[in-house]
């Protein structure tokens, strides 16, 4: 396998729902050969799409095949349901496929599940030698680790607790703090992070680009947070539907999820309830530079906002087109009206505004799109679409040049790029 840490071909699960066999003993023992041998189910049915599935079979994983070289750090994304979490059990043999073969080079530790690996009756220090002992550790070299562990785990003050009263979030930080600093070649972690408070989840990403970059160590990730994935991960796999829809550099894997998920390409949409007879809203869409809607951006890019709307034949005033942007807990954080608006003809008209790059801070904020009507004594809002385009703003942490190696959360809704000077000056 050379530098290959973990090969993927041709694996497939199937999961039966409500029926566990074929009726009798001799089908399902027929079943089982063929699935050890590689061959087709006798029971299945002539000409049938196998992984279409049916009402009492379902395909989570469709024909996966992939490589994964060591060292990389490999972030899996994709939608609820999309095979994600039955990939990373397959990979850490908690389950077995139903077709294919997985070969792994090395170690693994996993992180599926809250609590997984952990006896609720054992206390926190016990329960970090039970698990160096199924990594086949030797009790002296965790006693060596034991005291890393514990102080990267935060949760000093109750390790001699038995963790069946631990919350969630003190499960998880125990958890990854053995799975990262016991021996193993692999990281598996799914969607766990999640639970944990935003300073922990830096720490844990800093320490999973540590084990990668520092000890060569292979990294899988899964998470629905764009940024942490940006953050940490050279290479990505998104998944649609039980199939890779898309395999390459983690930035390109982001672009091509947003693609895939992207509920904002519409040309026509039903005239909103406030619109006026005058003035109508048509659509509405986010675009990166080359064109394509997109719905998550790097902090560092630019990207446009497009607005679609109809001008009828009774307007008095000066149509304004006019942005509202906002963070995911409403804040405002800024409205932008069109310059240079002049009386205008009927008809349908787009309006185009460049968001330059390093403007927003990272996270979610919502825009609202609207025309405004001015006249000389007046204006009148004819139609507000307020929150109706979102997008998520990821700051790559570790590639970041203006963070200086800082990975925390950095406070404010705007983080933009101003102009400096520095002189030394003399005494």
């Amino acid at each position: 396998m050379n530098d290959t840490a973990i090969r993927v071909e041709h694996l497939s699960k199937m999961y039966r729902l409500g029926v566990i066999n074929n009726g009798t003993l001799w089908k399902d023992i027929q079943t089982w050969m063929a699935l050890k041998r590689g061959k087709e189910d006798p029971h299945s049915k002539i000409g049938e799409d196998k992984y279409s599935g049916d009402e009492d079979h379902f395909w989570a994983l469709k024909d996966l095949n992939f490589e994964i070289k060591q060292g990389d750090r490999v972030g899996i994304i994709g939608k609820n349901g999309a095979g994600k979490s039955t990939l990373l059990k397959i990979l850490s043999r908690v389950t077995s496929p139903t077709e294919g073969v997985v070969k792994v080079r090395g170690k693994i530790a996993s992180l599926l599940e809250v609590g997984t690996g952990f006896h609720g009756e054992l206390t926190g220090r016990e329960n970090i030698y039970l698990n160096g002992a199924i990594l086949g550790m030797k009790k002296r070299r965790i006693d060596r680790r034991l005291e890393e562990i514990i102080d990267f785990s935060g949760i000093e003050h109750h390790i001699d607790t038995p963790v069946k009263r631990y919350s969630s979030g003190m499960y998880v930080r125990l958890a990854f703090a053995v799975a990262a600093h016991l021996d193993s070649d692999i990281l598996i972690a799914d969607e766990v992070l999640a639970v944990g408070d935003a300073e922990f989840q830096k720490k844990a990403l800093g320490k999973m680009q540590d084990l990668s970059t520092g000890q060569g160590r292979t990294v899988l990730f899964v998470s629905h947070n764009l940024s942490a994935v940006a953050s940490l991960c050279n290479r990505g796999i998104v998944m649609d539907k039980g199939k890779i829809f898309y395999r390459g550099d983690a930035p390109e894997a982001i672009y091509n999820y947003t693609e895939l998920n992207n509920t904002f390409e519409k040309s026509e949409k039903e005239i909103s309830k406030f619109s006026s007879d005058s003035i109508r809203f048509i659509s509405g869409r986010i675009l990166n530079l080359e064109g394509k809607s997109i719905t998550s951006v790097s902090i560092q890019e630019s990207f446009h906002i497009e607005m679609k709307y109809f001008v009828g034949p009774d307007i008095q005033g000066i149509p304004v087109p006019n942005f509202h942007f906002k963070t995911s807990d409403g804040v405002y954080a800024f409205i932008v009206n069109a310059p240079g608006m002049k009386e205008v003809k009927s008809g349908v008209y787009k309006a185009v505004c460049k968001v330059p790059g390093n403007v927003f801070n990272d996270g979610i904020y919502s825009i609202g799109l609207a025309v405004t009507e001015y006249t000389r004594n007046s204006l009148n809002v004819h139609f507000f679409e307020e929150n109706y385009l979102t997008i998520t703003v990821i700051d790559p942490v570790f590639s970041n040049p203006y963070r200086y190696g800082y990975g925390g959360r950095i406070p404010g809704v705007l983080r933009p790029h101003l102009d400096w000077t520095l002189e030394k000056e003399d005494l």
